[in-house]
């Protein structure tokens, strides 16, 4: 791995991924996309890991896509790299993923925290979609994300202007769970991490699954798909474990079986 950083053990059951381009603000290029895909397959198979942090630097999460690999190619070049495929396969993570974002988040790197399931921001964090200013649009679902996330009007005024917003304006938006100091920032993602590393982490990827059902169905099928997997934990040894331990009035201790 060139341009990430996977510590499997920062903290019991998770994980941290680090974005390592500093000197272009940890610019998405094509490798680093590939890497990360990689990486989070790896850890989505690894039963010592039930969390992931995802991450960048105190000065950028990651400041967009590396323009300098997009500029003179054409449309059918751009179809040909297929470079949202590797997106596709991110977005298909099972376990919860926490974006850890400081500094610049802005189009690639707006999406990709978007793409995360949660979000916590320090308080120099800048989100935005810029792509208008360099003649383009969002592609790796800026467009559709942050709508769902905010809503339209706010989405369309993002997107249309380029304007970037703070971790506070994007924490009122709906957007980010929590703006915290800079300096705390990264415990926070990790408090968070531990307290979801905790629970079944069956029932964490099935919920998961139901929650982002929820963006890409109607109710109906929405409910479907929720009481299928909630049968489904009862399958499992977990669900048994966490019940007994209700009644019995103890803490539980999760297998992932």
């Amino acid at each position: 791995m060139e341009f990430i950083k996977v510590n499997k053990q920062y903290d019991k059951y998770v994980a941290l991924i680090e974005l390592n381009r500093p000197k272009e603000l940890n610019a998405l290029n094509l490798q680093l996309m590939g890497e990360l895909r990689d990486a989070l397959k790896d850890l989505d198979n690894d039963d010592d890991v039930r969390a992931i942090i995802l991450s960048g630097n105190e000065k950028a999460f990651a400041a967009g896509a590396d323009i300098k690999q997009m500029a003179d190619k054409s449309a059918i070049d751009m179809l040909k790299i297929d470079q949202f495929s590797t997106w596709d396969q991110i977005r298909k993570t099972k376990k919860p993923l926490i974006a850890a974002v400081s500094g610049f988040a802005l189009g690639g790197g707006c999406e990709l925290a978007m793409t995360c399931d949660m979000i916590i921001a320090s308080e120099t964090a800048k989100f935005g979609q810029p792509e208008i200013k360099i003649g383009v649009m969002p592609g790796a679902g800026g467009t559709q994300r942050l709508t769902k996330a905010i809503g339209k009007a706010k989405a369309m005024e993002l997107v249309l202007t380029g304007r970037f917003i703070s971790g506070e304006e994007a924490v009122s938006y709906g957007l980010v769970n929590k703006v915290v100091p800079v300096e705390m920032y990264m415990y926070e993602a990790l408090s968070l991490a531990k307290e979801i590393a905790q629970m079944s982490p069956i029932a964490a990827q099935l919920a998961k699954e139901a929650v982002n059902r929820s963006f890409e169905t109607h109710l109906d099928e929405g409910l479907t798909f929720e009481r299928k997997n909630f049968y489904l934990a009862f399958a499992t040894e977990d669900q048994k474990e966490g019940m007994a331990a209700f009644v019995e009035k103890r803490k539980p201790e999760y297998k992932g079986k």
